[in-house]
């Protein structure tokens, strides 16, 4: 896959996270880590669970 290819799947994977990412009180710069598969399975497991994981510094 070409350069361009690759800069193309990381808008259309993060813009969703971006949009998403406040709808489960979470902050939108988090996004940025959807551009890597590494980050982006824990990322989407946080989403999943996020009414019984506590993040200090954002849950009050």
């Amino acid at each position: 896959m070409s350069p361009i290819g690759f800069f193309i799947m990381g808008v259309l994977t993060f813009i969703p996270f971006w949009m998403f990412l406040p709808k489960f009180n979470l902050p939108s710069w988090f996004a940025i880590f959807s551009l890597t598969p590494f980050t982006v399975i824990p990322l989407l497991w946080v989403m999943a669970f996020r009414d019984k994981i506590k993040i200090p510094g954002i849950d009050k």
